[in-house]
């Protein structure tokens, strides 16, 4: 285990996707009332094979499984793509382990692990209309830096940064 995690928190493992992660992760990202403000959902579990279970490259974009430490459960997932200079990232948790500080405690460490990468931007987007993480990332130091119809655009400043 200990050498397939990106980071951990207190109480989660970043790790890649397992076969067995694709159920509870279908259950959330085929939830449409739950998932209308997110990308990458309503797909067949063929498609999310493809895309979760092959080698994942920063550099293109990937996808992370957030496991709880003591079971191995399914919280939720994260996305991360580094650019020159920048990471991007993006998160969901699932409907079950909702208002429990997750996507808080996972954001920060990921943070955390983008510092210990260099002194890179990091960057979130997030709809209009998204205001639970509109309130997360401003909650962690992010600022808006533009908007549209589509998406609302934060991004983080190292100075602004408490490990």
């Amino acid at each position: 285990m200990e050498k397939e995690l990106l980071f951990t928190s207190e109480r989660c493992w970043v790790r890649p996707f397992h076969a067995d992660d694709l159920d509870d992760f279908m259950s959330y990202r085929n939830n449409s009332e739950w998932m209308k403000h997110q990308y990458f959902k309503g797909r067949s579990k063929e498609e999310y094979e493809e895309a979760l279970l092959k080698e994942q490259s920063l550099e293109s974009g990937a996808q992370f499984a957030v496991v709880r430490k003591a079971d191995q459960k399914l919280l939720g997932d994260i996305y991360v793509k580094k650019e020159v200079d920048t990471f991007w990232i993006g998160y969901t948790v699932s409907p079950a382990f909702k208002r429990r500080g997750i996507a808080y405690e996972i954001v920060h460490s990921l943070m955390v692990w983008i510092r210990q990468q260099g002194n890179f931007k990091i960057m979130a987007g997030a709809a209009p209309e998204n205001m639970a993480s509109a309130r997360l990332l401003e909650k962690l130091g992010f600022s808006k830096v533009d908007a549209n119809s589509v998406e609302v655009v934060y991004s983080w400043d190292f100075e602004n940064f408490s490990s």
